[in-house]
C-alpha cells in the first residue's frame, strides 16, 4: 500500500511528500515533474522498484511545486523555486543529510542542489539525468529551442490519453501491456491538467544549469542505458565529464524507466556507491498466504446508521476480525480503509478457516465483507509487507462479492483435495498483473 502523504510549507505554497522506510541513510529521489506520488506506487514495476530503494535508506519523495498533490501556484517554474522546496521538504522529513537520485528533469535541481548546498548533501546519483534542455553550440546533441517547443505542443494535445507509441519510446519492453500504459496516462492526468503541464513545459525549454557542475564536490555516481529513446546518452556523459571525480556507469537495455528493464542492476549500482556493497540492503522475502477483507458497501451503511452507531459497528467489527486473527493465527499488518491487511505463515488452511469465520462474525454484526486471499513470496519492509503477492490479493480481493471469500488458483492449487469446498469463477484479468487468473470462491464447509 502506498505510504501516507504529508505536507511541508514552502514559501506560501504547501509541497507533498512521503517518507518511507527507516534507517541512518536518507535518500532524496527527484523523479522529474509528471508524478503524483500516491499514483507512483500503483505500478507494480514502480512499487517494487521504490520498495527496493527502502532496502537502501529512508526514502523521501515530493511532488514539484505546480503539480502531483502540491499546490498549483506555479507562476513560472525555475530550478532555483524547486531546490528551495526541496530544502523545505528536507526540513519537514526531519532530514540534516541525504544522498539525492535523479532522474530526467530532477538532474537540473539535483546537480543545483549538491552545488549549493554541499553542507545537505552527501552523495548524487544521476540516471538519465540532464544537465541543459536544448541545443547550445557547445551542446548540439539536445534539441532546439522551437524543436523542444514543438514537441511539447504535439504532447500537449494527447497529453492524458493512453498512448502506445509514447510508451514505446519510455519503456519499449513494455509497451504492449496495457496496465502500464494506462498508469502512465493517468499519471499524466494526476500530475497537471495539459494547460498547467503546457505552462511547465515551456518553462523548462532553455533551463540549463552547467556552471553547477564543476561546484559539486560531493561523491557522484552517473549511470545511463546507451540505448534507449528518450534521453540521449550524451547528456549523461557531459555530467560525469564535467562533475569532478564523478563515475560513470553504462548499463545495457533500452528502457528509460529506471523501474523496467534490468532495474536490478540500477540498484545495485546504487546499494554499492552508496554502501561499499552489493546485495546488503537486499529485501527480505517470505512465502506467505495474505488476506484482504473490507465490509461492502461501508458508506451506505455509515450513512444508514450515522457517525456515532457507525464507529461502534466498526469497533466491533474490527474487535472480532482481531479475536478471529489471533485464534487462527494470522498476523495483523494493517487496517486499510474499513478492512485488514493480514498474513498467515505455513499453508492456507489456516487463513482460509479465518476467512469464514470473519464472514460470519460479520454477518451476525449486520454487515458483509468480503476477503481476497492468495499465497505467494512477499517482500518484507519493517512490520509492512509488499511485493507482487500482496498486489494480488488486494486485487482478488476487489472482485469478491459480499459475504464471499474469494482465492487465487494459488491458493486453490495447494489445498485441493482437503476439506474445503470451491466454486469456479473462471479466469480474470487482475490490474496491473501480467497473464488471466484462475479465482474461486470457497465454499462453507471445512470450518
Amino acid at each position: 500500500m502506498a505510504p501516507v502523504t504529508r505536507y511541508a510549507r514552502s514559501g506560501e505554497a504547501s509541497i507533498a511528500y512521503q517518507v518511507i522506510g527507516e534507517g541512518a541513510l536518507d535518500l532524496l529521489f527527484l523523479t522529474g515533474w509528471i508524478s503524483q506520488l500516491e499514483q507512483l506506487w500503483e505500478a507494480p514495476a514502480n512499487r517494487r522498484f521504490l520498495e527496493r530503494l527502502t532496502a537502501i535508506g529512508r526514502l523521501i519523495l515530493f511532488d514539484s511545486r505546480g503539480t502531483g498533490l502540491s499546490d498549483r501556484v506555479l507562476d513560472q517554474y525555475t530550478v532555483e523555486q524547486e531546490v528551495q522546496d526541496a530544502l523545505a521538504v528536507l526540513d519537514a522529513a526531519g532530514s540534516e543529510r541525504t544522498a539525492v537520485l535523479t532522474y530526467a528533469h530532477g538532474g537540473l535541481v539535483g546537480a543545483q542542489l549538491a552545488a549549493d548546498r554541499p553542507e545537505r548533501i552527501g552523495a548524487l546519483i544521476m540516471y538519465a539525468s540532464i544537465a541543459r534542455t536544448s541545443w547550445a553550440p557547445d551542446y548540439d546533441w539536445a534539441m532546439t529551442s522551437e524543436q523542444r517547443e514543438e514537441l511539447s505542443d504535439r504532447n500537449m494535445a494527447i497529453w492524458g490519453e493512453v498512448n502506445r507509441d509514447a510508451m514505446s519510446a519510455w519503456a519499449p519492453s513494455m509497451s504492449e501491456d496495457p496496465a502500464l500504459v494506462a498508469w502512465f496516462a493517468r499519471l499524466q492526468r494526476l500530475a497537471a491538467s495539459p494547460t498547467e503541464a503546457r505552462v511547465i513545459s515551456r518553462a523548462m525549454v532553455e533551463l540549463d544549469v552547467r556552471e553547477a557542475l564543476p561546484r559539486i564536490r560531493v561523491p557522484t555516481l552517473v549511470m545511463h542505458r546507451p540505448q534507449e529513446l528518450v534521453w540521449d546518452v550524451r547528456h549523461s556523459r557531459y555530467l560525469a565529464d564535467h562533475i569532478p571525480g564523478a563515475r560513470y556507469v553504462e548499463l545495457a537495455g533500452s528502457d528509460s524507466f529506471p523501474f523496467v528493464g534490468d532495474s536490478e542492476a540500477i540498484l545495485e549500482e546504487i546499494e554499492e556507491f552508496l554502501t561499499g556493497g552489493r546485495g546488503g540492503g537486499e529485501l527480505a522475502r517470505a512465502l506467505l498466504t495474505v488476506m484482504f477483507t473490507d465490509i461492502v458497501d461501508a458508506t451506505a451503511r455509515a450513512a444508514e446508521l450515522g457517525d456515532g452507531r457507525w464507529r461502534d459497528l466498526l469497533a466491533r467489527h474490527d474487535e472480532e476480525v482481531r479475536k478471529e486473527l489471533d485464534r487462527f493465527k494470522g498476523r495483523e499488518v494493517k487496517t486499510v480503509g474499513d478492512g485488514f491487511l493480514a498474513t498467515f505463515e505455513g499453508p492456507p488452511s489456516r487463513a482460509l478457516r479465518c476467512a469464514l469465520a470473519i464472514t460470519d462474525s460479520a454477518r451476525e454484526l449486520g454487515v458483509e465483507v468480503r476477503v481476497g486471499i492468495h499465497t505467494g513470496e512477499c517482500e518484507l519492509i519493517g512490520d509492512d509487507v509488499g511485493g507482487m503477492a500482496v498486489h494480488i490479493a488486494s486485487r482478488v480481493n476487489g472482485l469478491a462479492g459480499p459475504g464471499e471469500v474469494l482465492v487465487s488458483g494459488t491458493v486453490f492449487g495447494t489445498v485441493v483435495g482437503g476439506p474445503f469446498t470451491f466454486e469456479d469463477r473462471g479466469f480474470h484479468e487482475l490490474k496491473g498483473v501480467p497473464g488471466r487468473w484462475p479465482l474461486f470462491a470457497l465454499g462453507a464447509r471445512g470450518r
